[in-house]
């Protein structure tokens, strides 16, 4: 089916490192490097929703902002319609900013609190297309407004007026309205209710449907991933260890820090929650500044072994189940 449809985006072994002054007490002592992602590979096609998932501090984030440019990325390739982003010069690259948009984690913090929601929706409008007539800016506001379930006699109104729903729809008004091709959800729902989480995750499949878009969902709550997604990756520490399509990851991950993310949902059904096995990691997540050798994973592992210190992984499998594993076999 993939094979069938467009492929946007090529990501291909990118890392993203930050050089971190030393605490030493001596002014030659070198800075430490911060691999905050690892050489990390996906592909997204047209229409679909890529989640990512991973416990904090895992580089999810870092990971999206490295694809959209908010972060620079320190080696690697992230291919857009053919081209290399990486390498573009900045006249270039703004050019594709209307073709690939964001949604963030604060959607309160995320508006100007000084712009009304018809400013601050329309604001992309301003900058791509300057020639715009105010009347036709408007227009294309209110438009986009009622598509998000926001009601056009707000479009005055300031964002400290909203609830933390609303305020997200106004961040979903202004990522669509360029009309990209894609756009990057990170963590779009973790500071909302439960209630409103699933109101705004529907809305997203909805808008996907109608305007055909493609999703990089970034997201804790594996029961989000699950339903919105079509394939899913699993970071730990910079690195993906688990990639393939939701459906098979979830029925059967094959990962071990993928079943303990996975063992941790909650079921619905209290006999089954009670009487289920929850498979618990031991010790703490690794700095990512000095991460262990070969497998990331060695140290909170139960199936390591010696040859787990001396090798690094690399994904085996295919494009509808793959995992970063020695020993897993797929």
């Amino acid at each position: 089916m993939m094979a069938e449809k467009q492929l946007l985006l090529d990501v291909k072994d990118l890392k993203v490192h930050f050089s971190i002054a030393s605490k030493s007490a001596w002014p030659w002592s070198k800075p430490a490097n911060l691999k905050a992602v690892d050489g990390v590979n996906i592909q997204l096609y047209e229409g679909e929703t890529l989640g990512v998932v991973g416990e904090s501090g895992c580089g999810k984030s870092t990971f999206a902002r490295a694809i959209i440019g908010l972060v620079e990325s320190t080696d690697g390739e992230v291919v857009w319609l053919g081209q290399d982003l990486t390498k573009m010069q900045e006249v270039q690259r703004r050019e594709t900013r209307k073709e690939i948009q964001m949604i963030f984690q604060d959607p309160l913090a995320s508006l100007n609190p000084r712009m009304t929601v018809g400013d601050i929706i329309a604001e992309p409008l301003k900058t791509f297309y300057p020639k715009l007539s105010k009347e036709e800016v408007k227009s294309r506001v209110k438009e986009m407004m009622a598509k998000v379930g926001l009601l056009p006699n707000v479009i005055n109104r300031y964002p400290h007026e909203f609830s933390g729903g609303q305020c997200q729809r106004i961040g979903i008004a202004r990522a669509l309205i360029l009309r990209p091709k894609m756009i990057i959800c990170d963590e779009p729902v973790s500071a909302l209710d439960v209630s409103i989480q699933a109101q705004v995750v529907n809305l997203l499949k909805e808008l996907q449907k109608e305007l055909g878009l493609s999703l990089v969902f970034i997201a804790h709550d594996l029961s989000v991933v699950k339903h919105i997604s079509d394939r899913v990756l699993v970071m730990y520490l910079g690195n993906a260890v688990e990639l393939g399509e939701s459906e098979p990851l979830f029925a059967d991950p094959k990962h071990p820090y993928t079943r303990a993310l996975m063992s941790a949902v909650p079921i619905p059904d209290p006999k089954l929650e009670r009487n289920k096995h929850i498979e618990m990691l031991e010790g703490d997540l690794p700095s990512p500044i000095s991460p262990p050798s070969g497998c990331v994973f060695r140290t909170r592992c139960p199936q390591a072994n010696e040859e787990c210190a001396k090798t690094k992984p690399q994904m085996k499998g295919d494009a509808i189940h793959a995992v970063s594993c020695l020993q897993v076999d797929i």
